[in-house]
This record gives structure tokens, C-alpha cells and sequence, in this order.
């Protein structure tokens, strides 16, 4: 990231949701592709934005509905915010960025290091695309143990509300939903298996109050965001194809679901997915399941 100049805001220039929240930064740097930094960052929080976390331990079904979740949000023009950790966060970023979506990383360390190493890849393809990432430490330093904790306050706080994807009981994910508590942000989560240890953190957060997600429509229509704009973006050539199209609008992703819901023959179907595959419509995600683009 040597080649960004990191951009230092301080004083009034820290955005406002920050300026509120205990432990308020007193300084800020933000690297984008942009000139002018702070340009970007003030156009993306003028837009709706959920901060999607949780476990780095994640699981097929986590990243299936991380992907999934990610996408379609910022398909409807929301900001992806999360950390650029392991598992959750970096699969968040890159959902957002598979649909040419808007993205902020905060990094729980100096700004010209990217951590963990392994998404030094993904940092980049942020900044190209025209994302942003923030810390409010400067320099290159590695992150203290402190700093983690630290970070997820900067997460919820730049969000309007925060979505957790998967995470286990003890997951450290859970303090970026007591900080969104604290700021007074709604808090959404996934529901999982109950057998599964991998859930049992969104579960708790089900039962103790959070709001249970099992559809891109379970997020926008509480942040009054209306996804008739994403709905007439989308064309069809063909009556099969308006059919799948609505299908994945409502929120239904598997290729055996859409299959049995469409009502097509099998190789007519096949050959739908394939043309809206062709067109850009759509794009395939893990574990046979399929989204708008």
C-alpha cells in the first residue's frame, strides 16, 4: 500500500458517527485510489451501510450466505463495512466487490500494513476498485491483541447496523455486536444449525434480541431501503428466464430450489442459468448456488 498516500482526518473532519461513539477516534487515516480520500469516504457515509462480521473459522454454509448477503446488499446500493479479517470479513469485502459495490475495510493496524498478509491481494483489489481502508493508527505497525477490540468499535460505528453472518459462542465477532448495542445500531444475525458450535453465537443473539435474517429483505426493509430500483436494472430475454430472475429476487438461491420452483425441464433450465450466466444477470457462488450480478 506504499504507493497510496494515507490521508490523516482529525477534529471536525472525523465522520460524524464516529465523533459520538465512546472511546470517539481523535484522529483517523484513510487510503484510497481517489486523490483525495476523504472524497469517497464522504460519498460512501452519505449511503446506507451494514458492517457484516464474524467468525474466521467459517464454515461452507457461512461463506455460502456471507456471499450471498453481502452481494445482494450491496447490489441495493448499501456499503459493506468490515474488517478485512479471515473467514467472514474478507468474504463480505469480496461479495461486494463481485457486484462492483462499495466497501470500507478498517484495519486494526497502521495503515500501510494490511493484516493478515494473506489479503495483502485483497487490499489491493479494495483501493483498484474503488474502495476504502481506514485505521486509526498510522504508520505500518502490526496489530496489538487491544487493537482487535479496538477496531470492531470503528466497524459498528461507521454502519448503520450490523449483520452477523456465522460465529461460534466465545466468538470475538461478539464484541462488534455489544459495541452496536452500546451505539444504539440494530443488530441482525444469521440463524444456523443448533447442533452446529459454529452458530451458537448468531443463535444467543436471535434469542437475546437480534434480528433473525434468512433474506436480503430482512436487512433493507427495517433501513427503509427499497430494492425496486435493483428489480427494473435487471432485463429478460425470455419468459424462463424472468422466472429465475424473480425467483433469486425472492431470495431463493439453490440450483435444486430454483429448479423445483421454475417448473422447467431440467435442460431447459440448465440452459436458462447458462444465459443469464452469459449476460451477466447473474453468477454462480459456492456449494451450487447462484445470485444476481
Amino acid at each position: 500500500m506504499k504507493k497510496h498516500k494515507p490521508y490523516r482526518l482529525s477534529g471536525e473532519q472525523i465522520p460524524k458517527s464516529l465523533q459520538t461513539i465512546p472511546s470517539s477516534p481523535k484522529e483517523l487515516f484513510i487510503i484510497s485510489g481517489a486523490e483525495n480520500p476523504e472524497i469517497p469516504l464522504a460519498e460512501m457515509l452519505a449511503k446506507p451501510r451494514v458492517a457484516i462480521v464474524g467468525s474466521r473459522k467459517v464454515t461452507s454454509y457461512g461463506q455460502t450466505v456471507t456471499e450471498q448477503l453481502a452481494a445482494e446488499l450491496a447490489r441495493a446500493g448499501v456499503v459493506i463495512i468490515s474488517g478485512l479479517a479471515l473467514g467472514v470479513d474478507g468474504i463480505a469485502h469480496r461479495g461486494a466487490l463481485s457486484v462492483n459495490g462499495d466497501t470500507i475495510a478498517v484495519l486494526p493496524c497502521g495503515i500501510d500494513e494490511i493484516y493478515p498478509r494473506t489479503h495483502f491481494q485483497l487490499g489491493k483489489d479494495i483501493l483498484t476498485r474503488g474502495g476504502i481502508l481506514l485505521s486509526e493508527y498510522s504508520g505500518g505497525a502490526l496489530p496489538r491483541r487491544d487493537q482487535f477490540i479496538a477496531r470492531n468499535r470503528l466497524v459498528a460505528g461507521l454502519a448503520d447496523a450490523v449483520l452477523i453472518t456465522e460465529a461460534a459462542e466465545k466468538s470475538g465477532t461478539l464484541h462488534t455486536a455489544n459495541f452496536a448495542l452500546e451505539q444504539g445500531k440494530p443488530v441482525f444475525a444469521v440463524p444456523g444449525n443448533i447442533t452446529s458450535p459454529n452458530s451458537r453465537g448468531c443463535n444467543q443473539l436471535i434469542k437475546t434480541g437480534a434480528t433473525p435474517v434468512t433474506e436480503v429483505r430482512d436487512i433493507l426493509e427495517p433501513l427503509g431501503i427499497n430494492m425496486q430500483q435493483q428489480t427494473e436494472l435487471i432485463t429478460a430475454n425470455s419468459k424462463e428466464e424472468q422466472t429465475v430472475i424473480n425467483l433469486l429476487q425472492e431470495g431463493i438461491t439453490d440450483a435444486h430450489e430454483l429448479l423445483a420452483n421454475s417448473k422447467l425441464e431440467a435442460s431447459l433450465f440448465n440452459q436458462t442459468l447458462t444465459m443469464l450466466e452469459i449476460s451477466g444477470a447473474i453468477k454462480p457462488l459456492s456449494n451450487n448456488h447462484w445470485t444476481l450480478k
